[in-house]
């Protein structure tokens, strides 16, 4: 039985293929903008040592990106696999879309909660 070449783990590459999709998605608009409003609040949170809140944002903020991650891989294969029109790709496009709008949805929740709780303690320090 003929031997399989080792693979040797290389992390810094894993790194670089990470770093690349993320810049992918992040120069996509409906991406970045949600990443923009959510490190102030993060960061707000991390400086009044609110830790659950700060776990929070860091599950739903990672939660969305990784949603809206697969959604344009999704896309993106099934637009290589078949570019003509086709019923079939257009209802997976639709079922990723909406897994992604799931995910907003609850980032949207979270971050508005989030900045609601933030309001009232900067109100309850401030008096």
């Amino acid at each position: 039985m003929p031997k399989l070449p080792k693979s040797k783990y290389d992390p810094i590459r894993k790194l670089k293929v990470i770093f690349s999709g993320l810049h992918f998605a992040v120069s996509d608009f409906s991406v970045a903008y949600k990443l923009v409003l959510s490190v102030p609040i993060f960061i707000l949170t991390f400086i009044l040592q609110q830790w659950v809140d700060v776990t929070l944002i860091l599950l739903a903020t990672g939660m969305m990106l990784v949603a809206e991650l697969f959604n344009s891989a999704i896309e993106i294969l099934c637009d290589f696999v078949q570019p003509q029109e086709d019923r079939r790709i257009g209802i997976i496009k639709d079922i990723a879309a909406s897994a992604a709008g799931v995910s907003i949805f609850v980032w949207a929740a979270t971050i508005l909660l989030e900045s609601n709780h933030l309001w009232k303690l900067y109100k309850l320090y401030k008096s």
